[in-house]
């Protein structure tokens, strides 16, 4: 099978995005597995590669038709909107969170139309993409408007650890308010969706419980007799692979010994602790449920070190390693209705 066209966004040209990009696809495990498109700036991605020292050759092409995956080059679909001279590294500018929204846009133009397999995006400023009146705070929110998908979910993995969320960046009271039976439902099902198009198909989803030790039966909270464990009872009633309510200081450690296929937490913390406890560098956010797979790093733009090579690039070759690895599952699996 034919190795899959991966596009990578750079991200802010301002911040990590660029120095990380460029060491990654000269990664010889990354091309081993993975032909890799850069949407960005030319003129940013020869500068980068020049100050790491790669000596990789940029070919600047408009479309992803005319790439040609030569050996010691990059392919950068050149949207030729970040002027290095322009912008100053590792500060917030309008320019470069419009520059970054641009990359997003035109690599899901071209996802949605076939041309490339999977999105990986680089690293994007919230405060810059805000100074360019970019109506959208985060990739998640771009990529579902973009789509037209709602509600998209989001999946971390580590080290063979993976886990759902119920909610995102919400407070942690809205948090607590979102777990309900409905939404838990509804959860679990497209959840075991995605697991199966990931190929995980036949694995256990165990949900975390919300309250310490689960609640034990109402003692101290009452989420879990209320709304998780009849949520999952009807949920097995369904058909579907889930188990649950299993206490959060367990139920991770669990999964990654490999007793559960993956984790539901409920709540964007509980999660995120426990697999950047795990391996920080190595943790990879998945967005599933759209038109196509979308990975990412889980770290942002880090301006305090932009542009001064001191940037690691193990978290987005992870990421690219991560949607080469999915990438067959999503071939040969058709989109849910």
């Amino acid at each position: 099978m034919s190795k899959p066209v991966i596009a990578i966004s750079l991200g802010d040209p301002a911040g990590i995005g660029p120095e990380i990009v460029v060491r990654t696809v000269a990664d010889e495990g990354v091309k081993q597995v993975a032909r890799c498109l850069v949407y960005g700036d030319a003129r940013v991605i020869e500068k980068a590669a020049r100050e790491a020292r790669l000596g990789l050759k940029v070919r600047a092409i408009g479309q992803p038709s005319e790439a040609i995956y030569a050996p010691d080059s990059v392919e950068v679909v050149d949207l030729a909107n970040a002027d290095p001279a322009a912008f100053e590294p590792g500060k917030v500018q309008a320019l470069c969170g419009k520059a970054a929204w641009e990359y997003i846009e035109a690599m899901v133009q071209a996802a949605l139309r076939g041309e490339v397999e999977v999105v990986n995006t680089g690293p994007i400023n919230k405060e810059s993409i805000q100074a360019a009146h970019i109506p959208h705070i985060g990739h998640t929110e771009m990529l579902a408007a973009l789509t037209g998908t709602h509600d998209p979910l989001t999946m971390f993995e580590t080290l063979g650890l993976r886990i759902f969320f119920l909610s995102r960046h919400v407070s942690l009271r809205k948090s607590c308010d979102l777990v309900t039976k409905a939404r838990l439902l509804d959860y679990i099902e497209r959840c075991q969706q995605a697991m199966d198009k990931l190929g995980l198909g036949g694995g256990n989803l165990a949900v975390a419980g919300l309250n310490p030790h689960s609640g034990e039966h109402g003692l101290f909270g009452d989420e879990e007799v209320k709304d998780v464990m009849p949520a999952i009872a009807e949920a097995q009633r369904r058909g579907f692979r889930v188990v649950g309510p299993i206490g959060a200081d367990s139920v991770f450690h669990q999964a990654k010994l490999g007793r559960y296929a993956a984790v539901l937490s409920l709540y964007h913390d509980q999660g995120h602790i426990a697999a950047k406890t795990l391996d920080f560098e190595r943790t990879i956010s998945l967005t599933l449920g759209l038109p196509f797979l979308r990975t990412s790093v889980d770290h942002g733009t880090a301006f305090d070190i932009a542009w001064q090579g001191k940037a690691s690039a193990v978290s987005m070759i992870e990421s690219m390693l991560v949607a080469a690895r999915y990438a067959p599952a999503y071939r040969r699996t058709p989109a849910q209705p």
